[in-house]
């Protein structure tokens, strides 16, 4: 047997230990292939047909990013693993040394076993990524919103992108593994298992700042949400939240522990003795690991849930209600003209419409004033009731968009009708009494910006006494805006980014005009949030292994000690249910308490961003749970099975 061959018999000597470090690094380099693949795409690389350049320049970033973050955290990982296997590795190391290896044979073997690994998982990632390339294309177009999905094309340059980036991590961990493994007497290596760990201690203190701390940041979020606005306040409450789940888990949770086991009745009852006095030091070796699994995945649950909400088409739709919005000033000779031809294609698609304008007046603030003739027509084209107006100075208010639509409905909930307010338009006031507001958008605005809609001679008034104010022409308007309303406005997605493009071309520099279309606004909204999903959600479930490898680790690693306690405690009369009683409980917590944690902050986080916008986030939040629980809960059931299998086979 040669050098090399002792190096490969020691990693498959150790599989057990190392098979988490392999699985994650397989997986780390299937992810970084996956964003490589995405990242020299034709189709990406080129624009999106329908898309605007941010999203092609959000695509091409986004995917370098992600892949300069990959590659760190993965160095950063199996960087911490490679050092938490050579500590286990302590006693073999000092048998090496008695028979009579040196310190660079010593060295030598240690960069030819992590480069073995590093090899056999940049094949096992890349084969993996190419096995399900096409299938990754499929889901990745489906979230793009892209019509005939992403087509497949051999992704030579992503191969040998990853393989490259990946076999210089490799070597660097395989040249700075020499250099984790600290210089020890003979005895300290051979003896290493044999140390007792100290127990661990937690401050009262402490554990009661956690939930002090966190407690102020939820009070924090929630100050932010209903008195001020205030985005200082909103990064010192998320502050808080991290510093006080650092704590929980490292001071609180010890405490907790401690004080169960100050319960005599509870402490001596069955087996508790066991379970509570292992589990006290399981939380305190795992605590820095608990504490960022929370961080993490509170992160990912919160961001991915509201992306998924946002990219939703009847949020486009509730705050836009149009197809197609053109917008033009006085001034502009080819609007008839270009109205027309949006008209004209829509009848030669056979795509059903109807149209409606309005020509907004501005009081002194910048607020919306609206003609009831015109607001009817379109609220009738929207299927909504029209509304009628008592007196010449009566008015009523509309919801410009979301926010205002949830003021207006809690005004509407109270039974207010706001009172009287005065309305100035250049020098000239009037005084108008508001009636009951309505609650749909008829009117959508940009910014913040209230909509009133006033009698037909109320507005006929004001507009002739503002001309004459500022000596315009009677036919004069700062801008018009002419709306088509279209039922499947999805179906419009065909001709839409042709149409935009052919009345945008059509100017001949006189006047403003602006065309929008609902399907494509909606478009780039998808596309960007699908991007922004693919990064984020990728990214997620690479912290999320990263994380199990961990857990993996920490049981595995201490595998020989636990058989060894567990085989002692056998003789002493320990059954097969009270172990697996004691060790379903450990594993329950380890396991699922920081996931508990991180559902709970993200949960605080959505019921105060609930309290910001009129849609719900919830429903795709509670799939992401979902998701993430139901790999946790499968992960947690393979490594239960796994080490009781091992600890069953030490009883007596």
């Amino acid at each position: 047997m040669n050098f090399r061959q002792f190096a490969i018999n020691n990693v498959v000597r150790n599989k057990r230990i190392y098979l988490a470090h392999f699985l994650s690094s397989t997986f780390s380099v299937m992810i970084f292939f996956t964003y490589a693949l995405l990242l020299f795409h034709p189709d990406l690389k080129d624009g999106l047909k329908g898309s605007s350049g941010t999203v092609t320049m959000l695509a091409n970033q986004g995917f370098l990013i992600a892949e300069i973050i990959i590659f760190i955290f993965s160095f950063l990982f199996l960087l911490y693993s490679v050092g938490s296997f050579l500590k286990t590795r302590k006693k073999e190391f000092g048998i090496f040394q008695i028979i009579g290896m040196t310190r660079k044979q010593m060295n030598r073997l240690l960069f030819m076993e992590n480069l073995c690994i590093g090899l056999a998982a940049i094949v096992a990632g890349v084969g993996l990524g190419m096995i399900f390339a096409k299938l990754i294309l499929l889901i990745c177009g489906s979230m793009l919103a892209v019509e005939e999905s992403l087509r497949f094309y051999f992704p030579l340059n992503a191969i040998a992108l990853t393989v490259g980036a990946f076999l210089l991590l490799f070597v660097v961990i395989a040249l700075s593994s020499s250099l984790l493994m600290r210089k020890g007497s003979l005895i300290d290596l051979v003896k290493s298992e044999e140390k007792p760990k100290p127990e661990p201690k937690a401050s009262r203190l402490l554990a009661l700042l956690s939930v002090i701390l966190i407690g102020g940041g939820y009070a924090g979020v929630f100050a932010f949400v209903w008195i001020t606005y205030s985005f200082p306040l909103l990064l010192g409450s998320v502050v808080l939240v991290i510093a006080g789940t650092y704590l929980l888990f490292t001071q609180l949770s010890v405490y907790a522990i401690r004080a169960l086991k100050g319960n005599k009745r509870l402490f001596f009852r069955k087996t508790n003795l066991l379970f509570l006095s292992e589990l006290t030091y399981r939380m305190k070796d795992n605590a820095i690991m608990f504490f960022m699994v929370s961080v993490i995945s509170a992160s990912a649950f919160t961001g991915i849930g509201t992306m998924l909400a946002i990219a939703d088409p009847g949020l486009s739709s509730m705050t836009n209600p149009y197809a197609f919005t053109y917008q033009n000033s006085w001034d502009t000779p080819n609007a008839e003209r270009h109205v027309r031809k949006i008209e004209e294609t829509l009848i030669d698609h056979e795509v059903p419409y109807q149209k409606g304008s309005y020509i907004p007046l501005y009081d002194n603030e910048g607020n919306y004033i609206i003609k009831l003739s015109e607001y009817n027509h379109l609220a009738k084209a929207l299927g909504y009731k029209e509304r009628t107006l008592e007196n010449d100075n009566d008015s009523f208010m509309t919801p410009g968009n979301l926010t205002s639509r949830k003021t207006l409905r809690a005004l509407v909930g109270q039974g207010s009708t706001q009172g009287n307010i005065d309305m100035r338009v250049g020098e000239t006031n009037k005084k108008i009494r508001l009636t009951t507001p309505e609650t749909e958008i008829v009117i959508p605005v940009e910014f913040t910006r209230e909509v009133y809609v006033v009698s037909n001679e109320l507005y006929d008034k004001m507009n002739k006494e503002f001309k004459n104010e500022i000596q315009a022409d009677e036919n004069f308007y700062f801008d018009k805006k002419t709306q088509f309303v279209v039922t499947d406005w999805m179906g419009t997605r065909k001709f839409s980014p042709d149409l935009i493009e052919s009345i945008q071309n059509d100017s001949d520099g006189q006047g403003y005009f602006e065309i929008s279309a609902l399907v494509l606004d909606w478009l780039n909204s998808k596309q960007t949030n699908g991007i922004i999903l693919i990064l984020s959600g990728l990214i997620g479930i690479v912290f999320f292994t990263f994380a199990a490898s961990f857990t993996y680790f920490r049981l595995y690693a201490d595998l020989e000690r636990d058989e060894e306690q567990y085989r002692m405690i056998g003789k002493m009369g320990l059954s097969r249910p009270e172990l697996r009683n004691i060790v379903t409980r450990q594993l329950v917590l380890m396991f699922f308490l920081p996931i508990a944690l991180a559902i709970f902050h993200s949960s605080v986080a959505f019921v105060a961003l609930q309290q910001l916008v009129d849609f719900s986030v919830m429903g795709y939040t509670l799939r992401i749970f979902l998701v993430f629980a139901s790999m946790q809960i499968l992960f947690f059931l393979l490594v239960r099975w796994r080490y009781l299998r091992h600890m069953y086979a030490k009883l007596i």
